[in-house]
């Protein structure tokens, strides 16, 4: 189970972990972002999952389409 920091709210802290797999490219482009295994993962409510997953959709970190489900975006090439 994740150790989460009690000074910050846990949507922000899912959001950052997620943001760190997306930039490394451990969930590589058009990658499915599952809710129900984040929820199952982090140990969390869906509505924790939503926040997390809103905040980096208004990053451009992911894509989300109706009836489908969110992605993660296409990143530009790095280097």
């Amino acid at each position: 189970m994740i150790e989460y920091d009690p000074t910050r709210p846990k949507w922000e802290q899912i959001a950052d972990m997620l943001r760190e797999r997306i930039t490394s490219g451990e969930l590589a482009s058009r990658t499915l972002i599952s809710e129900v295994q984040l929820e199952a993962e982090f140990g969390v409510a869906r509505g924790t999952v939503r926040k997390a997953t809103a905040a980096l959709r208004d990053e451009g970190l992911i894509v989300t389409t109706p009836g489908m489900g969110s992605f993660v975006a296409d990143q530009p090439p790095t280097g």
